[in-house]
């Protein structure tokens, strides 16, 4: 379990937050939040009881479920990906945020939590890989400080679609200064009653 001031990373367990990932899944906007995923929006609850349970049993991918502290709900979930120890290259991915999280500084933790989570264990480094059509990863991705590295072309075929994956990393010299900032963004007081930033995150890779 990694634990932040805001949410609360916990190996992702079916019983445990199935009902509360279902709700967030199918929330407005799934087709959008799914879009670029390998899924689609689950059909009803038992389908994403079942894929809960499967991607649980997984030790890579190995899934998080994403807890906002204040409410005790999973609102989504990630996971580490490709871990590679023996060259030291870990990965982000299999991310769905909710509408709850999405853009908020509970996102933004969780993102954090993970990154240092891994530099902490020794990983040189910490990608993030997107479809290149998936501009709102892309900008996350900048926004998040990591460094865009360039397109795999016909990397992938995606449900039955052609993905060119565009590849971001945050190497392990580059972490101190991005820790530096990621953690005087998310001081409490930088976040009025409503949990509304006061100043921005910038972070150059």
């Amino acid at each position: 379990m990694l634990e932040g001031a805001f949410v609360r990373l916990e190996p992702l367990n079916a019983e445990r937050h199935a009902q509360t990932l279902f709700e967030a899944a199918i929330a407005p906007g799934a087709d959008d939040r799914f879009r670029y995923l390998a899924e689609v929006p689950p059909a009803d609850f038992e389908e994403l009881h079942q894929w809960s349970t499967r991607a649980a049993a997984n030790s890579d991918p190995l899934f998080f479920a994403v807890v906002d502290k204040r409410t005790g709900r999973a609102e989504g979930r990630q996971s580490f990906m490709r871990i590679d120890a023996g060259n030291g290259v870990i990965e982000i991915g299999h991310i769905m945020w909710g509408p709850a999280i999405a853009r908020t500084r509970i996102a933004t933790e969780a993102l954090f939590l993970f990154a240092d989570y891994a530099f902490g264990l020794g990983y040189r480094r910490f990608e993030w890989k997107c479809n290149d059509l998936n501009l709102p990863s892309k900008r996350a991705a900048e926004r998040f400080g990591f460094k865009f590295e360039g397109l795999f072309r016909q990397h992938m075929v995606v449900k039955g679609l052609n993905r060119d994956t565009a590849w971001f990393s945050i190497i392990d010299r580059d972490w101190p200064r991005l820790r530096a900032g990621y953690e005087n963004w998310l001081r409490p007081e930088n976040f009025d009653s409503s949990g509304t930033q006061l100043t921005k995150l910038t972070l150059q890779p």
